[in-house]
């Protein structure tokens, strides 16, 4: 690390990242992010599913891919591999999960859901005596002034279940939903001068994007700039005011992921809005800083 500043002990905390990476170009930039940050405290990387055969294995490899880019040594973990009613096991990242949380560690712990929450609700599920021993920073859900509008989030539909699990429980909830996260835009130009030339991490990051944008799989992307949509999970974990949130009332998430207020919600913190400023600038400073070549 090339940061000449150092962030007080006491102000440390522990995260568990839990993320879809091979799903999208976006997981791997919030991962190297977490990484490089020294307030975060990164304990391990749980490899989330996304609704598809094999998706868990190909996120688990995806990390793995990041973090030998980084040269890093990670404690890279295999998550569930489907969502919560047609699991059948308990994943060696479930697992960690709980006992991380039930650990005796002053600094706090939280679980950083860059994707479905399948793997954080069956531990739940699991150990509910964990609640009050974790914060849950999710990226996903519709936005509650445009609820009803046709669009089924991505994140929360793939484990609807999981979703309202978490929500059921009292165990601290983040939330990040799409009108948030989709506002951290950048071009493929400004990844191409800022970030392909910082060594090996930097090549892979830029290379992995540019090579997904072509890709089938990225048909509704608009050809030269996309949304690193899961970074705000980071940042607010970093920096809590880096956006405007409130408190609201829990409410249950329907199979189309629009909300329901069944009248038994909780007090959880919805963000509105993301300093994309602050996200981006945090971001590529302490990618040149640590692995841009002089």
């Amino acid at each position: 690390m090339k940061l000449t500043y150092c962030v007080p002990e006491n102000k440390k905390i522990r995260v568990i990242i839990d993320s879809d990476t091979a799903c999208e170009a976006d997981d791997p930039f919030a991962i190297a992010h977490a990484l490089m940050s020294p307030k975060l405290i990164v304990r391990a990387v749980i490899a989330e599913h996304f609704a598809a055969a094999g998706s868990m294995q190909k996120s688990y490899e995806a990390i793995k891919r990041l973090t030998a880019a980084m040269e890093l040594d990670v404690n890279v973990l295999s998550g569930e591999e489907w969502p919560l009613k047609q699991t059948k096991r308990i994943s060696e990242g479930v697992k960690f999960i709980i006992e991380e949380a039930r650990s005796q560690n002053s600094h706090p712990l939280y679980i950083l859901c860059l994707g479905a929450l399948s793997n954080i609700a069956r531990a739940l599920e699991e150990a509910p005596d964990i609640e009050q021993r974790i914060t849950v920073v999710s990226i996903g859900g519709r936005s509650y002034e445009d609820s009803m509008r046709d669009f089924r989030e991505f994140n929360f539909g793939n484990d609807v279940e999981a979703v309202n699990k978490v929500l059921e429980s009292q165990v601290p909830f983040w939330q990040i939903p799409v009108s948030a996260y989709a506002t951290i835009q950048v071009g493929l130009a400004e990844l191409q001068n800022k970030v392909s030339c910082c060594g090996q991490a930097g090549k892979y990051l830029y290379e992995q994007m540019v090579t997904f944008n072509r890709s089938e799989y990225a048909s509704w992307a608009s050809g030269e700039s996309w949304s690193l949509g899961d970074s705000p999970a980071v940042a607010v974990t970093i920096n809590p005011g880096c956006g405007e949130y409130k408190d609201i009332q829990s409410k249950r998430v329907n199979p189309d992921t629009s909300y329901t207020d069944n009248g038994k919600g909780r007090l959880i913190r919805v963000y509105e809005t993301i300093d994309s400023r602050y996200v981006l600038e945090d971001f590529f400073s302490k990618l040149e800083l640590n692995y841009k070549l002089v």
